[in-house]
């Protein structure tokens, strides 16, 4: 049976006032934080393409963005979002994809 919002938080506070008398030990993970990733900027964009020999059209594909997109990075007529930088920056490690596993290039 589906627990309904109020049962999910009544358990919750529950277990806060478990733990607050010591009868509840929680678990706890630590997570690496990366750094911001690396703003790139419309030269340096252009190089991690062609450093990959990705033409516009796979380069866009790659980031999951329009030609457009990337045409308008490399000209310095657009700048990414924090989460393109975050994409541009896998691609520039190496992370995605290996040379090696590339397949269909």
């Amino acid at each position: 049976m589906k627990k309904t919002l109020f049962e999910k938080l009544e358990a919750g506070l529950e277990d806060i006032v478990a733990y607050k008398k010591g009868k509840l030990t929680l678990k706890t993970e630590f997570i690496e934080i990366p750094e911001p990733p690396t703003k790139y900027k419309a030269k340096e964009i252009k190089k991690i393409r062609e450093k990959n020999n990705y033409s516009q059209g796979l380069f866009a594909k790659v980031l999951n963005v329009s030609v457009k997109t990337v045409q308008s990075w490399e000209s310095g007529e657009r700048v990414p979002s924090h989460i393109a930088f975050r994409l541009l920056e896998i691609v520039d490690k190496g992370i995605y994809p290996e040379t090696s596993k590339r397949r269909g290039l």
